[in-house]
């Protein structure tokens, strides 16, 4: 696998679990919670799809498994949670990235080898968890602020 298709992948696989949208080639749009893709086809599959565009406009469908020879493009409906920001943060905060470890398949840190953290949050106990646990809040907030900002 060449550099390129490697960062492509990481890109979709940054993707996952965060809300698309997918035109199609007939021209409809559809939005849905991406939870996984194949990488060959780049087909994928949404979850609580909403369908836009003249062909079934209004439909809501639970699970749909879309080809990927019927996605013209595909974009993101949010911004994706920063987790390599979210590591840097981590690392600065514990003197380097020795201790600290991103596992971008996974899309987790790992702090320690004890201290597990994902966009949802910090999993652990102890005084190092709750050391990774405050720097985490502090990055969310500023990380929703942003996002409130650019709304705007």
């Amino acid at each position: 696998m060449s550099v390129a298709e490697r960062k492509f992948l990481h890109e979709l696989v940054s993707l996952l679990d965060t809300t698309v949208s997918v035109r199609t080639t007939d021209g409809r749009v559809i939005t849905g919670r991406l939870v996984g893709f194949e990488p060959r086809t780049l087909s994928i599959c949404l979850w609580n799809a909403r369908v836009e565009g003249a062909k079934g406009a209004g439909t809501e469908i639970p699970k749909l498994f879309l080809n990927g020879s019927a996605i013209v493009e595909l974009w993101s409906a949010e911004r994706p949670f920063d987790l390599r920001g979210l590591r840097d943060r981590i690392a600065r905060a514990f003197g380097g990235y020795e201790h600290v470890k991103l596992l971008e398949d996974e899309r987790v840190i790992i702090v320690a080898g004890r201290v597990k953290v994902s966009k949802e949050g910090v999993e652990g106990t102890g005084p190092l968890a709750e050391r990774v646990r405050r720097i985490y809040e502090e990055f969310v907030k500023e990380w929703k602020a942003k996002q409130e900002k650019e709304k705007r």
